[in-house]
């Protein structure tokens, strides 16, 4: 069952892929002039920074929800379903999290939502302690 935890290692790292296709294709007029604005500008020249941002942020907190995954699929005894629960709040929360920072300059919003992934993968590892403590 722990497998399970695949899927939304595997939707994430697809998300991040998809930011990096994004911010290739927002850093191309500046970059390879193509799509550039008559003027020469970059349309995209507001949203470049936020994508970026967000990009640099998929490699922060992340990373312990994917230490926890590993540790789980290599130790299944620990599994609990509750594990799968926390990680696609997760996720979709990290989705949300993306187009609030990209798209709005809510910080509070931005903030609630990061709180609620923090609070998922923090569940997660108390979870693992309570059962390896226990």
């Amino acid at each position: 069952m722990s497998d399970l935890l695949i899927a939304p290692m595997l939707v994430h790292t697809l998300w991040v892929a998809m930011l990096y296709v994004l911010l290739t294709i927002m850093r191309a007029p500046k970059i390879w002039g193509v799509g550039a604005n008559p003027d020469g500008s970059n349309p995209f020249a507001k949203l470049e920074p936020r994508v970026s941002a967000n990009l640099s942020s998929q490699f922060e907190w992340p990373v312990l929800f994917y230490a926890i995954c590993i540790i789980l699929i290599a130790r299944p005894e620990f599994f609990h379903p509750i594990y799968l629960w926390c990680a696609w709040v997760f996720v979709f929360g990290r989705l949300i999290h993306s187009g609030v920072q990209i798209f709005t300059a809510n910080i509070r919003l931005r903030g609630a939502i990061f709180t609620i992934n923090f609070l998922a993968v923090m569940g997660m590892w108390f979870v693992l302690g309570l059962n390896i403590l226990g």
